[in-house]
């Protein structure tokens, strides 16, 4: 009797479903993920073009504002502002800029201040990659004010934060997903980057360690596809040349020098620990300034114009400030006065919310330190033959990858930006090293604090996806118990009392065998006394199935989209095979994860010997009652 009857609420799970998903609309295949990656990929090209055009209208901007508040003409030419005569007046000149920029910040956006890259960070995080569009012409206008008027900040970090606006921008003007709007932000973020440096390899690896948080290929080919169009536009606008030539070709270290140099690493990383947490204990002080915060910006003019009053070249950007450090022939008075004086400079300033980038003071502040130790390392020690050049590129990658931990970014800007390709393994050894103490001595980065203490997570690994591994075959439940939609809820109860185990879900067929929904076992028990009604009454329809080829990611996905805890799963003939549900896919990654050995935790407080220690009376009074 008993076989019988499960023979009768048992028919052949292998059902066609080819009608059903005609009359259901059931889509039988997503759209082809490739042809979205191209999609993408198309998209991001065309961002990368505008974007280096904008870079080279960027650069323009800030040398016409320089001309214009250093030295009263009207022109577009590259002039540095160290060489103004203003005498006491510059002082000044800071401060006005400082005051543009507050304006534009309070009727424009207050997404203008800042430096960037945090702001691009939050806003993939938080807000599904959403800028405001006002952001892609208000921060690149803001940053050549602030840039213009003295500002000690670089042109990459505006170019990046307008070339994420843009992206994002075009990604909400699209019918697209929050994750293509994510590709489409950092695309047009890296490929401002690359622009402006012609740094197109290490403009990935920034997309990939401070914007993306993942290495994928949907991702990946659109984020390189706009890196090599804003490459090759800064070849176009601006020259094939690195951007920071040395007129001399560095030699490839020994094991001493190699040493040398990442020790050199360790100790700028713990400079560089040094540099981000008084930059943020400096904008803790403006936080409590009893004035609104739109005259910050010119409280910290102010201080730009009288450090740049007294070190002329601590003003501007500061490219040049690196051409020169690189060469290896400043004197190590200037370079200690350059260092000491630009992050005073620059650390107030930023602190203040005003409109700039961090690349190229962090560059500047580390290449100055770098320098200043190997001309001391040659004056004690001659006979090591250190680079002073070398000294101050390790440097220089060093600061960046102790304040942001980009480490791989850090080392092949430093190569690209150079030219210098014997330099790969001091920079292996120095940003290793400070990126060791970076990690040890910094909870956050200079590039997450401001976003931490928001309360924004961000990603600090970039792990395989556990679900991405596991197939939905592996882990659903196979065969599929189906029952027919007249079935009554008592039969079906009573058959559950005599068989076990117990499914979590049942596939429900209409009169002709197709497939009309799934039953949650659960909802029957819910239902018990409803006498003579049938699980059709309870029987969740939903548009959504996935394949048994498909990943556990895909079935999640589809179960979030569906609002559903259970999916048919079928073969690639449109045939039922089984059923997945969410408690399977959890069974599936806890035993796969890699806190769990064999779905027992790894970590066992018991066996490790550890205790727990509460602290205060009260507190264990209230713990033992």
């Amino acid at each position: 009797m008993k076989k019988k009857e499960k023979e009768e609420n048992r028919i052949p799970v292998s059902v066609s479903l080819e009608s059903t998903l005609r009359a259901t609309d059931m889509a039988i295949e997503p759209v082809s993920q490739k042809n979205r990656v191209l999609i993408i990929s198309v998209l991001s090209f065309l961002i990368a073009v505008a974007i280096s055009v904008v870079a080279k209208v960027l650069v323009y901007l800030i040398n016409a504002v320089t001309n214009l508040s250093f030295y009263g003409t009207l022109s577009v030419a590259n002039t540095s502002p160290a060489n103004n005569s203003l005498g006491p007046w510059v002082i000044v000149i800071p401060a006005i800029g400082g005051i543009i920029v507050g304006l534009m910040a309070l009727y424009g956006s207050k997404a203008i201040r800042g430096h960037g890259i945090p702001e691009a960070m939050e806003q993939i995080l938080m807000n599904q990659s959403k800028i405001k569009p006002a952001v892609t012409y208000l921060k690149p206008l803001s940053s050549a004010i602030a840039i213009g008027t003295g500002g000690p900040f670089g042109a990459e970090g505006p170019i990046i934060a307008t070339g994420g606006a843009l992206g994002s921008t075009l990604g909400q003007m699209l019918s697209i997903t929050h994750n293509e709007r994510k590709v489409l932000l950092t695309a047009g973020s890296t490929a401002g980057m690359a622009a402006i440096f012609g740094s197109p390899v290490a403009s990935i690896f920034l997309g990939i360690e401070l914007l993306l948080f993942e290495f994928s290929p949907r991702s990946i080919i659109p984020v390189t596809v706009a890196c090599v169009t804003g490459a090759a536009g800064h070849h176009l606008f601006f020259g094939s040349l690195p951007v920071f030539a040395i007129n001399h070709i560095i030699e490839t270290p020994g094991n001493l020098a190699l040493a040398i140099y990442s020790l050199i690493g360790i100790v700028i990383g713990f400079l560089s620990v040094w540099v981000t947490k008084l930059v943020y204990a400096i904008e803790d002080r403006f936080e409590k300034l009893p004035v609104h915060w739109m005259w910050w910006p010119a409280i910290g003019g102010l201080a730009v114009g009288i450090v740049g009053y007294f070190s002329p070249h601590t003003l501007g950007v500061g490219y040049d400030n690196i051409t020169n450090i690189l060469s290896g022939n400043m004197t190590l008075t200037f370079l200690i006065g350059l260092c000491l004086l630009k992050f005073i400079s620059w650390s107030i300033s930023l602190g203040s919310g005003t409109s700039g980038g961090t690349l190229a003071p962090l560059f500047i502040i580390g290449g100055a330190a770098g320098a200043v130790a190997g001309n001391l390392i040659l004056h004690w020690f001659p006979a090591l033959g250190i680079s002073v050049s070398l000294c101050a590129l390790v440097g220089m990658s060093a600061m960046f990858t102790g304040a942001s931990r980009a480490f791989l970014t850090s080392v092949i800007f430093a190569i690209e930006t150079t030219g210098q390709p014997n330099a790969l393994l001091p920079l292996l050894g120095a940003c290793g090293g400070s990126y060791i103490v970076s990690f040890f001595l910094m909870k956050n980065t200079i590039m997450t604090e401001k976003i931490s203490r928001r309360g924004v997570k961000t990603p600090d690994s970039y792990e395989p996806d556990i679900l991405e591994k596991i197939t939905v075959a592996e882990v659903m439940q196979q065969p599929g118990i189906v029952l027919p939609a007249e079935r009554k809820i008592e039969d079906v109860l009573a058959w559950l009392e005599k068989n076990r185990p117990r499914p979590d879900y049942f596939i429900i067929s209409d009169a002709n065998g197709d497939y009309k929904g799934l039953l949650k076992c659960t909802d029957l028990y819910n239902r018990k006394n409803d006498i003579g009604t049938t699980v059709a009454s309870l029987t969740t329809e939903s548009e959504y199935s996935v394949y048994d080829d498909n990943s556990l990611r895909s079935a999640v996905e589809k179960m979030a989209a569906g609002n559903v805890e259970g999916l048919p799963v079928m073969a690639r003939d449109n045939t039922i095979k089984g059923i997945i549900s969410f408690p399977n896919i959890l069974t599936a990654y806890r035993k796969n994860s890699a806190f769990y050995d064999k779905g027992n935790p790894v970590i066992s407080l018991k066996r490790r010997g550890l205790k727990v220690i509460l602290k205060g009376q009260k507190m264990f009074g209230n713990w033992k009652r």
